[in-house]
């Protein structure tokens, strides 16, 4: 399973979108907002996750920021730090 997949289905299963499949969420949709619309306690959660399923970390906001704008961001900077 990609990167992207994987993310998808962490969104959906972890952050209980019952009306929602994987399949469903675009790459370059905004994760927050007018997007998804997840909120900043789906965004620890995310946090939590990708951590567990990736062994990445997201250590402040700033990155946060940055790496939360879509699937596709998120995608990118999981691929950059991704342990060898």
């Amino acid at each position: 399973m990609d990167i992207k997949t994987k993310l998808k289905t962490i969104i959906v299963e972890e952050l209980n979108f019952e009306d929602l499949t994987p399949a469903e969420i675009l790459n370059d949709v905004p994760l927050f907002g007018d997007g998804l619309g997840l909120d900043s306690l789906d965004a620890v959660e995310l946090v939590v996750q990708i951590q567990k399923h990736f062994g990445v970390k997201i250590k402040n906001m700033e990155e946060g920021r940055t790496a939360f704008q879509s699937v596709n961001a998120l995608a990118a900077f999981i691929a950059e730090r991704l342990p060898e």
